[in-house]
């Protein structure tokens, strides 16, 4: 039987019902949190085997080895309590504690077959990533200090300094809105500009809906980028997180005659415009959302990736390039990483970086967010 996580979870008692011999999930990380119904569904199933497949074990947290360890062996980490006790909370104070990382090391690792793409296709070609900076215009910098100086209001003085005690939602509204600032300043939520058309910032981070002569800074490097690529022959696949970050992107390359294919959580036809894509190379441009399009596709027309933000989980940028190098690639892929100067944006790869640390001591090199954002992660973030 083959079916789909969405299926098992609708017709669950049916498949209660059945024995099987072996039961594979593939992109098993869909069962990472343990309380879902995919990892309750998933683990109500009766089989003699069970394996898993999944290029990111590790998403967010050490717990998402310990519900994926749950399906295949029951009991074998202990309970999820006991886990959290004994690995995840040793882990995640400080720097990491490598007796802990040795002895999680040594029990999953009779059950953990790696492999990665270097070793499997040997005859892939090379991943060049850049890491490219874009400053802000004058204009998104004056809008990111505003926003910026009024969520520190919000988290600090609203919620009290003493730490424990900050809004954790006041935090991550603020995050949200400084990397909405840092790719476009069209992202951000209208409201009443005031005489002098500055965003208004009381109480709430907002802005005007006032035209802006130079939204994006970022934007206008994509182009270039796009440009170059389509002038060497090469064509691109972007992603974004922001839905309407892609519909602005969409505009613009209308506005400048590029053709396209458009994917998001709302595009009916998938497979029809991953078709498309890959069998007109007329196209030169593929704008994807990164939840929607970042895993499952074969996308090997392109080979170059530009990722427009940076998401919190490096292993979800990596699963999305994939997308172009992968078995079938037979030119070398160029991955940009557009981020925002003097932003939010380089602390998020900061943190990446050390999470990337983290997970590599303990699993030897898939790159992953292990460890839930802490108060002491979220305050550096928003730091003047």
């Amino acid at each position: 039987m083959v079916t789909s996580y969405a299926i098992l979870r609708r017709d669950i008692e049916q498949y209660r019902a059945e024995e099987f011999s072996l039961v594979i999930l593939d992109e098993a990380q869909h069962i990472k949190n343990r309380g879902s119904q995919n990892a309750q569904s998933a683990k109500a199933l009766r089989a003699e085997h069970r394996l898993i497949l999944s290029g990111t074990p590790l998403e967010n947290s050490v717990l998402d080895l310990w519900s994926l360890y749950d399906f295949l062996l029951p009991g074998y980490l202990g309970t999820a309590t006991e886990f959290k006790e004994k690995y995840e909370t040793p882990l995640t104070k400080g720097s990491p504690d490598t007796r802990t990382l040795e002895r999680l090391r040594h029990r999953v690792r009779p059950f953990f077959l790696r492999r990665t793409k270097e070793e499997v296709l040997t005859e892939l070609p090379p991943k060049l990533e850049h890491l490219t900076l874009c400053e802000l215009s004058d204009e998104q910098r004056e809008v990111y200090r505003a926003v910026l100086a009024q969520g520190r209001r919000d988290v600090f003085e609203s919620s009290g300094k003493q730490g424990k005690g900050r809004d954790r939602i006041a935090v991550l509204t603020t995050l949200l809105r400084l990397r909405q600032v840092s790719c476009h300043l069209g992202l951000l939520p209208t409201g009443k500009a005031d005489d002098d058309h500055r965003p208004p910032l009381q109480g709430s981070v907002e802005t005007s809906s006032r035209k802006w002569k130079e939204p994006s800074a970022k934007m206008e490097r994509t182009f270039e980028l796009i440009e170059e690529a389509i002038d060497g022959g090469h064509r691109v696949l972007l992603f974004s997180q922001f839905v309407q970050m892609l519909h602005l992107l969409r505009d613009e390359a209308k506005r400048r005659e590029i053709s396209f294919c458009y994917l998001d959580g709302q595009t009916v036809e998938r497979q029809a415009e991953v078709d498309r894509f890959q069998n007109n190379p007329d196209v030169p441009v593929f704008f994807i959302s990164l939840k929607a399009g970042g895993t499952g596709l074969n996308l090997t027309g392109a080979d170059t990736v530009i990722h427009f933000d940076p998401w919190w989980n490096p292993a979800v940028e990596e699963q999305a390039t994939s997308r172009a190098h992968r078995m079938g690639q037979s030119r070398s892929v160029q991955a940009y990483k557009l981020i925002a100067a003097g932003t939010v944006e380089e602390k998020i790869q900061a943190l990446q970086a050390r999470k990337r640390e983290l997970f590599e001591a303990s699993l030897g090199g898939d790159a992953a967010f292990v460890e839930k954002l802490t108060g002491e992660d979220l305050e550096e973030l928003l730091a003047e």
